[in-house]
């Protein structure tokens, strides 16, 4: 982004040179008209296409929307629910899952339930698991400080702690291993393909658009395919996590690899090294610290999604925080979304630690380090004496039952719940009148209007209006993509509710914007109240998705302004970043020369920094529309409609199953659709 602004920053401080020696040119330019029509006529066709949407909507409003009813079912999810049954059918006749499929999910299961029995629940021959609550605290803490260091250690044993006190000790520990589960998978698998697609420009050709795809879909378009294949329970769980937390772990080890200096590679060459021992003993040493990035982020989306799993019987916290949803009780559903949000920063600030300390080793191992950082004989000891703490912790956890039992006192969930439900009514009551003012003035000022827009016009005509959007913002191949898409949509039966979801997910990303570029203006221009914001923004991002729902279902009850409040939390913090980020790369010599000429500060915004920052602006975009369609969907768990209810309702109604999958292939249609448009676009104008 800084390069693009540069460039333009330049082109700016040369322009009255440019203009002279133009000047002096022979003036066979086209006419001045005739280029401003050539520059605009996106913005021409776009007004056209809206104008006619409009009338063609007012002409025949509520005719040919394909609108269906809650329990009704078209011969596609008949067929679902049929292939569903066939599925269950073959798992003790098929060849595939006999010796594929039910392997994998045989050996998923088992590894949960083996640490269950040893960390979280009774085993088979004990009435307590294997090593106590004493034990895992002292494991637990032990890795920490071997990994990351004594604060990393503290925060670990305090959260870990806290999980019993809130009551939620077995819940915790299932996601942990659920989570780590899935991240040991994800770097067994995950870095070799790194380390390939770096290295191989054709593995990368393959491997590229499939990790596009695996972030592109929202979270819930995985359950429903993968509790068909896998059935509910730990195994569906962990695939799930799987390919929605792999991604990151790939791409940023491609890029540490990548990020190796070439002239660093070519003295290796020189002395004759293999390709071997260049990855070995250079690429992987210098790419450690980002690899570890790499980590913290897959270990972060895989909590996320261990959380979501929860709807295809995934063990862990996730199961409290739905039912507390479903029960519309936010005491239990906030103290159980506080064991996440503490789980959460227990695993970002240890790996990212984990990250600091290996870039500190690296320099140690290259003699660049501080002589202080030299001795780590004394560190080595203590390791070696903490395990030997952690071990007479797992004995005695193995042989007292009070150090095997987590202890019912002090007990922190009951009365916190109780408190949290105390404010809760309180605040409810005291500013309902603005809560509900404000959730009715949204939904009547943009969600209404455009969900009758988008919903109640013909399939047809909605159809060749997002086409028309598609060509003009992106061109010919998002046009092909959205095709395609629309295709997929109406094959499911669902393009009323599909539009619906869509109108939500655009109200949310207006709003997203439009805090993003205020706040994000508001950074960029200020150091101070950058270094304010974003600790804040860092947390926000923290936080797992689910999480989100508990205070905006507390504020504005079960509706769909609460899936946008949602949704508006969740896109929020990588938008404004990306905002603040653009502003404060303008160039400065740019910035000097506006004001040289007495710009003021509100001209300096419009007609300088955001113009200049338009690619980081559209790329904020781009990635609010995606974060907003992946929290809109979730939340159907709290009266968000549209798709993602109907995904709930499959996995909780056996006779809609089929509809619920269906709607899971057509959130995955819509996904990919809004992702193509939002990054061909923003590619395009990005770049104007």
């Amino acid at each position: 982004m800084s390069t693009v602004t540069t460039d333009r920053a330049d082109a700016a401080v040369s322009a009255p040179a440019n203009a002279r020696e133009r000047a002096a040119e022979p003036a066979t330019r086209p006419p001045t008209r005739t280029g401003g029509l050539r520059r605009h006529w996106r913005a021409a066709v776009l007004g056209a296409v809206v104008l006619v949407w409009l009338l063609t909507w007012a002409a025949l409003r509520g005719s040919q929307t394909l609108e269906l009813g809650g329990a009704e079912r078209t011969d596609v999810h008949t067929w679902l629910n049929g292939l569903r049954d066939s599925f269950d059918a073959a798992r003790g006749t098929s060849a595939v899952f006999e010796y594929l499929i039910q392997p994998i999910t045989n050996g998923l299961n088992g590894a949960v339930a083996f640490l269950q029995h040893l960390l979280s629940q009774p085993s088979a021959v004990r009435p307590v698991p294997e090593i106590g609550w004493l034990g895992v605290v002292a494991l637990l803490a032990w890795a920490t400080f071997a990994a990351a260091g004594v604060r990393s250690m503290l925060l670990v044993a305090a959260c870990v702690l806290l999980f019993g006190f809130f009551g939620y000790w077995q819940q915790s520990i299932d996601t942990l291993i659920v989570t780590f589960v899935a991240v040991a998978i994800c770097a067994v698998v995950g870095l070799p393909l790194g380390v390939l697609t770096a290295r191989n420009r054709r593995a990368a050709s393959v491997v590229t658009p499939v990790l596009d795809l695996m972030q592109t879909l929202p979270s819930f378009a995985y359950l429903a395919p993968l509790a068909l294949v896998f059935g509910i329970g730990p195994a569906a769980a962990i695939v799930t996590t799987i390919i929605y937390s792999l991604p990151p772990l790939v791409r940023i080890t491609e890029h540490g690899i990548r990020a190796v200096s070439p002239v660093t590679l070519e003295a290796v060459e020189s002395m004759g090294g293999t390709a071997w021992q260049t990855l070995l003993k250079v690429q992987l040493p210098m790419a450690r610290r980002t690899i570890v990035v790499g980590i913290n982020q897959c270990t972060m989306a895989a909590l996320s999604m261990a959380t979501i799993a929860t709807l295809i019987n995934g063990p862990g916290l996730g199961g409290p925080v739905l039912q507390a949803l479903q029960s519309l009780d936010v005491g239990s559903a906030f103290v159980s979304g506080l064991a996440i949000v503490l789980m959460a920063i227990m695993l970002d600030r240890t790996t990212t630690a984990a990250s600091e300390r290996s870039g500190i080793e690296a320099r140690v191992q290259r003699g660049t380090a501080p002589t202080g950082m030299r001795g780590r004989r004394g560190r080595k000891i203590a390791v070696v004496v903490g395990a030997g703490v952690a071990a007479v912790a797992v004995y005695l956890s193995r042989t007292y039952l009070a150090f095997a039992q987590f202890p019912a006192s002090p007990d922190l969930g009951a009365p916190l719940a109780k408190a949290v439900s105390g404010a809760t009514d309180w605040t409810v009551g005291t500013f309902s009148g603005f809560t509900n003012w404000l959730r009715e003035a949204v939904t009547a000022a943009l969600v209404n209007p455009l969900e009758s827009l988008l919903a109640q016009s013909p399939w047809w005509a909605m159809a060749l209006v997002l086409l028309a959007l598609a060509f003009t913002l992106g061109g010919w191949r998002p046009a092909a993509v959205t095709v395609a898409c629309e295709a997929v949509i109406l094959g499911t039966g669902l393009w009323n509710e599909s539009m619906k979801t869509l109108a939500t997910t655009l109200v949310a990303t207006l709003l997203v914007v439009v805090a993003a570029v205020a706040v994000g203006v508001w950074m960029g221009r200020s150091r101070l109240v950058d270094s304010a914001i974003r600790p804040v923004l860092d947390a926000f991002q923290t936080i797992p998705p689910f999480v989100y729902l508990v205070p905006a279902l507390a504020l504005f009850g079960p509706t769909r302004f609460t899936a946008i409040v949602a949704a508006l939390a969740y896109g929020v913090p990588i938008a404004t970043k990306l905002v603040a980020d653009g502003i404060r790369g303008v160039s400065p010599v740019t910035v000097e020369a506006a004001e040289s000429m007495g710009t003021t500060g509100w001209q300096m915004v419009s007609r300088v920094q955001l113009p200049m920052a338009r690619a980081a602006v559209v790329l904020a975009a781009n990635q609010g529309l995606l974060y907003v369609l992946a929290m809109v969907v979730v939340g159907g768990l709290v009266g968000g409609g549209g798709l993602g209810y109907l995904v709930v309702s499959g996995f909780s109604q056996g006779q809609l199953f089929g509809k619920g999958l269906a709607a899971g292939i057509a959130i995955t249609a819509l996904g990919v659709m809004l992702d193509r448009i939002a990054q061909h676009a923003a590619a395009r104008y990005g770049r104007v």
